[in-house]
């Protein structure tokens, strides 16, 4: 990395990554998790074009446009963790949930700050707080993108360790999420995001890269597979240690839903039906193929990318922040319009903090 405009790159994708996950996030913050279209569309307009307020009585309500929901919040808290023990610290980030945000929740949905908590952290909460379990006791099985939305910035922080990255995006992951499903997802999520911030394209031939980081040992997938995914011959000998996840199958979705991106015989028009396709609710399932194709389809136009993901409604704030994270990843801080900065509240606070973190990427 001595070649300064290519370190001055890969920062800037590197903080692009993790102020694209907070716009996203404040984006869909008013117009969170309307599955009903039409009720959308009434409240907030047929395009959803800036940071708007949340509906009174509704997720959120008494925030203010460019606020943060409780996503954001953890994603700060995790970020805040990295920059100031110099990486991955579990015991400071653990510290950090029990001092600094579990006091602010109460165990129910429609409390704390962000204005709704989510299933894995109420869960969580009643095992750590109400009976007092250790830490790594504390998960559960839901099967939503929680924990995806904060290890992107344990992603980005690792980018060019891609061993690093997944050993502690799963430690961290299986903390308030134990399904193996939804680890194997968010590992796939946090490899992917990583290759982009180190430079590579979310395209056909990037679930291939991943696939050899696999069988280089750098992933802890299994695989039994040869060469592109051929059979392996008679008397083959699977690697003494074949990986933590059973399958590779979550790496190689992302190069899939690149190819219907960019297939000209695959349209979905306006690119907001993506949430219709591969469906609106909080399920890693749904989330993760809607922002990767998202991602593909607009991987130079963060505005498009992250708001076709904020007007597909149901789940879009998770979807607009996983797609403003893989989004910002590709066109750096740089290519992010500068009034989706100006717009969040305490912009440049989390400028630094992004910077920061995008320093230690070497």
């Amino acid at each position: 990395m001595s070649d300064p405009s290519t370190a001055d790159r890969l920062h800037d994708r590197a903080a692009g990554a993790v102020m694209g996950a907070f716009i996203g996030d404040a984006l869909a913050l008013g117009p969170h998790w309307y599955y009903n279209l039409d009720e959308l569309r009434a409240a907030y307009g047929e395009w959803i074009a800036d940071y708007t307020d949340p509906q009174p009585g509704r997720y959120h309500a008494g925030l203010k446009a460019g606020d943060p929901s409780q996503a954001g919040v953890l994603l700060e808290l995790t970020l805040r963790s990295l920059v100031e023990r110099g990486g991955y610290d579990e015991a400071d980030f653990c510290r950090r949930i029990d001092a600094d945000f579990f006091p602010l929740i109460d165990g129910t949905p429609m409390a704390g700050p962000g204005g709704y908590t989510s299933q894995s952290i109420r869960e969580a909460w009643r095992k750590r707080v109400g009976e007092g379990l250790p830490w790594g006791q504390c998960g559960g099985n839901a099967d939503t993108t929680e924990a995806a939305e904060r290890v992107l910035a344990i992603a980005v922080r690792y980018a060019l360790d891609p061993s690093a990255l997944a050993s502690a995006v799963t430690r961290n992951a299986a903390l308030t999420q134990t399904d193996g499903t939804v680890l194997a997802m968010t590992v796939a999520f946090a490899a992917v995001l990583g290759m982009l911030v180190e430079g590579h394209a979310l395209d056909g031939a990037l679930s291939g890269k991943l696939m050899a980081r696999v069988k280089a040992g750098a992933l802890p997938f299994h695989s039994v597979t040869v060469g592109k995914l051929q059979a392996p011959q008679p008397g083959h000998a699977e690697a003494p240690t074949t990986g933590r996840f059973p399958s590779p199958d979550a790496l190689l979705g992302p190069s899939n839903m690149a190819r219907a991106a960019h297939d000209p015989c695959v349209r979905i028009e306006p690119a907001w039906k993506v949430a219709l396709v591969y469906g609106m609710p909080c399920a890693v399932y749904h989330q993760f193929p809607a922002a990767y194709y998202l991602a593909a389809r607009f991987a130079d136009d963060f505005e498009a990318g992250v708001l076709h993901a904020v007007n597909g409604g149901g789940q879009n704030l998770a979807r607009a922040m996983l797609t403003g994270a893989l989004v910002g990843a590709q066109v750096g801080l740089s290519g992010i319009p500068r009034r989706f900065i100006d717009g969040l509240a305490r912009a440049d606070e989390l400028t630094g903090l992004a910077g920061r973190l995008a320093q230690a990427v070497r």
